[in-house]
């Protein structure tokens, strides 16, 4: 354990012990393994999780629709997954991954492909 500027002690554990918030959830973000671009953000619970680390694909929970899901089993569009890493509260998790296909649901590369620019171009809902 190493010690921070502010005298508070810094977790620095060799151990994996991922924090699942109150509804057993973890976020999960998925970047490119080839040039780290941010390809989308989704949820595991702890069977999705153990799912991934086993396989080698990534799975998450969908919350909308209840339930497990392996990325691109119905589109083909898996995530081999390269490196699994956590931040240090150990309540998020990023996925290295080798994307096959795009990443979203929308046909693109990334979910994150919304450029928030001026208040003159696109309307933010907290501007209201």
């Amino acid at each position: 354990m190493i010690v921070s500027m502010s005298s508070e002690p810094i977790e620095e554990t060799d151990r994996f012990t991922p924090v699942f918030n109150a509804d057993g959830l973890i976020p999960a973000v998925a970047t490119d393994a080839g040039d780290g671009r941010l390809l989308m953000l989704a949820w595991m619970n702890e069977t999705a999780l153990k799912k991934t680390v086993e396989t080698g694909e990534a799975h998450y929970w969908s919350r909308s629709r209840g339930e497990l899901w392996r990325k691109g089993a119905t589109s083909g569009h898996i995530q081999r997954v390269v490196e699994i890493r956590t931040d240090c509260d150990q309540d998020a998790i990023q996925l290295i991954v080798e994307q096959t296909g795009p990443a979203c649901h929308t046909h693109r590369r990334s979910c994150f492909y919304r450029v928030v620019e001026t208040p003159e171009g696109l309307k933010l809902l907290f501007d209201e």
